[in-house]
């Protein structure tokens, strides 16, 4: 994970997110970000255990952010009715190739912040495993937040991952630059900024769970998903052999939601149930049920 915006994206400046965005992505290989790197690989175990706590084969499951469709083909072969949105026109062109022959997988071309082509209440679980990297304004956040909740039905899971600020620095920026990171990521002052030219926004995780305090969902978890594990990969001695791999993630997955370690993970999942709606025994002007 990169925090900064490139050399070539500072000579050729870009001016909306979805420029940034598509810039970056543009450049990068994303579709194997999950297999490549052991915090990659555990990012994606853990993240699809939790997935499984939720959903079941029969799920209906929107994934916003889709990516190159490695949780979405995966779901959908699992037998789950997968719809996949993405922003990015070459990571789509890969899913769509990824998912080929899969009947139950449908992939889109759209933004978080606007899923007006689906109806409300349509999915049973909604995955956001991605946009909130790249939302910057209070509006845009509270547009994607309400939007997933939206097209979930109620009783329904959202899982929504986002990056803790305090894992950029170390993952980034204790092999040099501190200084510019810290810049880039806090003001003068240590409050955590948030804006476009970052390409990726981290958060404090008490930060990131007050957005949804006036939202209509229960908080089920916090977790987080790779551990401080992008941090220490580049070290020559870092070592985890395939014989330890499965204990390892096992022994990772039973404490990811441990407040004390939650910090120095780099990606992490927000899961919360979308609160089911009350009747009130007589609705509007005393006229039969209404909703409380």
């Amino acid at each position: 994970m990169a925090s900064e915006i490139t050399e070539e994206q500072k000579k050729n400046p870009v001016r909306t997110r979805e420029e940034i965005v598509g810039s970056f992505y543009a450049q990068s290989d994303e579709n194997t970000r999950l297999q490549r790197s052991r915090h990659g690989q555990l990012e994606f175990r853990t993240t699809m255990a939790y997935i499984h706590r939720y959903a079941t084969a029969r799920s209906k499951v929107l994934e916003v952010g889709a990516g190159t469709g490695r949780y979405s083909v995966a779901l959908a072969k699992e037998g789950m009715h997968v719809t996949a949105v993405e922003l990015a026109e070459r990571h789509l062109a890969i899913l769509r190739e990824n998912g080929r022959g899969l009947d139950n997988l449908r992939a889109y071309q759209g933004d978080a912040t606007e899923l007006g082509r689906f109806p409300d209440g349509a999915f049973d679980a909604t995955l956001v495993l991605g946009p909130m990297y790249h939302l910057y304004t209070p509006e845009e956040v509270d547009r994607a937040i309400d939007e997933a909740i939206r097209v979930t039905k109620s009783g329904g899971v959202l899982l929504f991952a986002f990056l803790s600020v305090y894992a950029i620095m170390y993952a980034n920026y204790l092999y040099g630059r501190w200084a510019f990171g810290q810049e880039e990521n806090f003001t003068e002052d240590y409050r955590v900024k948030h804006y476009k030219e970052q390409l990726f926004t981290g958060y404090d995780v008490a930060e990131f769970e007050r957005l949804f305090d006036e939202k209509p969902v229960e908080h089920l978890a916090t977790a987080g998903t790779d551990g401080p594990l992008e941090a220490l990969e580049d070290r020559p001695d870092f070592c985890i052999p395939d014989e330890d791999f499965d204990a390892f993630a096992a022994w990772h997955l039973a404490f990811a939601e441990k407040r004390e370690l939650l910090g120095e993970t780099s990606h992490l999942l927000y899961i919360c149930r979308k609160k089911e709606r009350k009747f009130s025994e007589r609705g509007v002007h005393g006229c039969g049920p209404g909703v409380v």
